[in-house]
């Protein structure tokens, strides 16, 4: 799901009609995160009011002050929020891994290695079944809010492995990552420089048409500083933008690795020094903290309120993947941040909104401002500190993309 995206969104229930203006009115706090209507970056607007038109928001403010509009919803003094963004999914992946996930809840920890399970599991899975994983996992997602949704390759390993998860992974959404650098395949664990120059050679050249973005997962187990440097460089130089698993399991070269190439995202950090702090204080690079990885590994939790008092700019997402984290919802990792890293209500819910937009480079999401696309979710609670107040509780009540109603109903 991501701009002028084309392909069918699932719809749940009968959507608002996609011609003319809708009004959805009484809404208790309307989140815009939009810092001109005060009270801090979420922008709130108490008793308020939008109006969608077209794919677009038209206008938002008091209801009081709301302009006519040809369809109306009434939110019944619930809180409307800007639907999820989620920067970081590994979506495209055949098999399961029940049995990895029981062990480690029995006392084995989380290694790197562990993704070589899923690579088999997706080699041997077809295209109609890829295809289904990826529609099941976005409309599942969906359901709880989340409008726009970034998702990998990494489980092919192959030339033709990853092209193909790109191209599947293409068919659902714009936000296209290239992987191929996520660890070494078993058929070059005796020789991982020949398999950075595939990754950097054939296998770019072949992949990049297909995607947006190139990733590596700087981490001990996989790529070390320069292999990634040379991989991210390499995919910068075929017109792929730049981000990176960093951090994750020990201290190393990725975060600042992350700031000097100008990534758009350093994920996970968990384990940062003073000087990969002041990097990213002092960078573009937004902090991607993914709690469900750590919830899902018993592993220490990302320090968000070190970054935030940094100034660093932090995103919140799901690292929805069958080995480390198998989370496609986003409220619960808002409530996760909130209670293991330091993060008020309102913090986790701008990074899990308005920080994945950054995340992404986009602005036409993440916010309820006009000209933004409408996306957005009503919740079944007059406050959007409800996501975290009431870990674990369905409050979606409806949700809407790029203008019609997809879920839920008045």
């Amino acid at each position: 799901m991501a701009p002028h995206d084309h392909r069918a969104v699932p719809h749940e229930d009968t959507p608002t009609p996609a011609t003319g203006t809708t009004l959805l009115t009484h809404i208790g706090t309307l989140v815009t995160n939009d810092p001109s209507h005060g009270n801090g970056a979420l922008g709130p607007i108490t008793d308020a009011a939008l109006v969608i038109d077209g794919d677009a928001i038209a206008w938002a403010g008091p209801a009081a002050k709301a302009p006519a509009a040809d369809h109306r919803f009434d939110a019944g003094g619930r809180a409307v929020i800007p639907g999820f963004v989620d920067s970081h999914s590994h979506l495209v992946f055949g098999g399961d891994r029940t049995e990895e996930f029981n062990a480690r809840m029995s006392g084995r920890p989380y290694r790197a290695g562990g993704i070589r399970t899923t690579v088999a599991a997706t080699r041997a899975a077809t295209d109609a079944e890829l295809h289904a994983r990826v529609d099941r996992h976005l409309r599942e997602a969906l359901r709880q809010g989340t409008t726009t949704m970034e998702t990998k390759s990494g489980y092919g390993l192959t030339v033709e492995e990853e092209v193909r998860a790109l191209a599947i992974a293409a068919g659902h959404t714009d936000e296209v990552t290239f992987l191929g650098a996520h660890v070494v395949p078993e058929e070059f664990a005796d020789d991982p420089g020949g398999y950075v120059d595939l990754v950097t050679g054939p296998m770019l050249e072949a992949c990049a048409p297909h995607a947006r973005w190139v990733d590596v997962f700087c981490e001990q187990g996989a790529f070390d500083g320069d292999q990634a440097r040379a991989i991210l460089q390499a995919g910068a130089a075929h017109g792929l933008l730049p981000r990176i698993h960093a951090n994750q399991l020990s201290y190393g070269p990725g975060v600042r690795l992350a700031v000097e190439l100008g990534a758009a995202a350093a994920d996970h950090c968990t384990y940062l020094t003073d000087a990969d702090v002041d990097a990213l204080a002092q960078g573009s690079t937004v902090a991607t903290l993914l709690p469900g990885a750590e919830f899902s590994t018993r592993s220490p939790y990302p320090d968000a309120r070190r970054l935030l008092d940094a100034g660093v700019t932090v995103a919140l997402s799901t690292d929805c993947n069958p080995g480390s984290s198998f989370t496609s919802s986003m409220a619960f990792c808002v409530a996760l941040a909130v209670r293991e890293m330091g993060m008020t209500p309102d913090e986790a819910l701008w990074s899990a909104t308005a920080g994945g937009a950054r995340a992404l480079r986009r602005t036409d999401v993440g916010r309820l401002a006009p000209g933004a696309r409408a996306d957005l979710v009503v919740l079944d609670a007059p406050s959007p500190v409800h996501l975290a107040y009431r870990p674990g509780v369905p409050l979606v009540a409806a949700v809407w993309w790029a203008g019609q109603r997809v879920f839920g109903s008045a």
